[in-house]
């Protein structure tokens, strides 16, 4: 595995990186303060705060108790909840670790049951969540990334102006926030303890959500890290766009085109995605973490997250946490010839990175 990382790395190791870097770097826009970033950001998605109304039933297992339920995040958005407690006599508060799954997925897929059984057995409470329109947040279940590929079709077409719905990604980082509103209500969270992570989907839900949250105390981005912006200027949009190939394809057949192309891939991406392209990219919203411990997962060969894109996001970062004095809590790990996937690796990492920021 090829591994970027700034704790206990040689001088000369950090040069190459820095080198490579700048060579990114200057393709990057010069976007907001990181102030205006998240100012913008909250406020594009501000919405009226309702009235969480929970409703949790409890199993004991061997050395876990489930809650299972829902809170609603918006007047008619009740959002399911797994949460996975770990059970310890002497222990009453525990870390949280909200970890998310990726396009099509659901909150009891087996990957992110792995991660939170993991967890339990260091400590840390999971919690899990269904995105909008998938897994339980569709009445008799959703059909994989179908319903979500519809709902991103009707907010293009959409003109609304009474209501915004960005159900692509936007929405869900909405969600998030409410999410941690909630926790930090109960008598078992740590609210000086929450982590956020996810894979693809979930990735990209984390940097837009935890970004701009500094409650969340450490972020871990499962092949998500890219940039927009350099996808669409350099033709490699094919792979984020096929995430909702339905959706672009409509799309470009109501705007008067035969195929997908990159006019129309901006028009859709303006529409449901305002700002992706800007200050709303990865590049730059990334930069809002620091100096809270970040672990970004990457692939050199993927096509979802193309890797010139990835390196300016690692640049930004690099810049910010270099300038923060902080670079010891940036670790950037990409495993050379693979493509979109989350693999065993990952996961191992991805649980000693919160044990090693949550537990101290």
């Amino acid at each position: 595995m090829s591994k970027i990382s700034f704790k206990n790395k040689t001088g000369l190791l950090c040069l190459v990186f820095f080198i490579n870097a700048s060579v990114v770097f200057a393709q990057t826009p010069q976007y907001p303060p990181i102030e205006q970033v998240a100012r913008d950001f909250k406020a594009l998605l501000n919405r009226p705060v309702v009235d969480f109304k929970p409703e949790f039933t409890n199993v004991r297992m061997d050395f876990i108790e489930v809650d299972k339920g829902s809170i609603y995040t918006e007047e008619t958005e009740k959002m399911p909840i797994l949460i996975y407690k770990p059970i310890v006599k002497s222990q009453s508060k525990f870390p949280v670790v909200i970890f998310l799954h990726g396009t099509g997925g659901t909150k009891d897929e087996g990957d992110i049951k792995a991660i939170f059984t993991k967890l339990a057995k260091r400590g840390i409470m999971g919690v899990a969540i269904d995105a909008r329109y998938h897994g339980q947040r569709i009445a008799g279940g959703a059909h994989g990334s179908k319903e979500y590929t519809e709902a991103a079709y009707r907010a293009f077409k959409t003109n609304d102006k009474t209501h915004h719905a960005y159900p692509f990604l936007y929405d869900t980082s909405y969600d998030l926030w409410r999410l941690v509103d909630y926790l930090i209500t109960r008598p078992d969270v740590k609210a000086d303890r929450i982590g956020m992570g996810g894979i693809s989907m979930g990735g990209i839900e984390t940097w837009m959500a935890a970004s701009v949250d500094p409650r969340i105390r450490a972020a871990v981005l499962g092949i998500a890290v890219q940039s927009f912006k350099w996808s669409l200027d350099n033709n490699k949009w094919q792979g984020r766009v096929g995430t909702i190939g339905d959706a672009h394809k409509k799309a470009a057949h109501d705007l008067g085109d035969s195929t997908i192309n990159q006019s129309n891939v901006k028009a859709v991406w303006d529409k449901i995605l305002p700002g992706i392209t800007g200050e709303f990219d990865c590049p730059s919203m990334i930069r809002l973490f620091a100096p809270r411990p970040l672990l970004m997962l990457s692939k050199d060969k993927d096509p979802n997250n193309p890797y010139p894109g990835a390196q300016i996001g690692f640049a930004t970062a690099t810049e910010v946490y270099k300038a923060k004095n902080a670079l010891d809590k940036l670790d950037i790990e990409v495993q050379p010839n693979l493509g979109h996937v989350f693999n065993v690796k990952d996961m191992q990492l991805s649980i000693d990175f919160f044990a090693k920021y949550l537990l101290n």
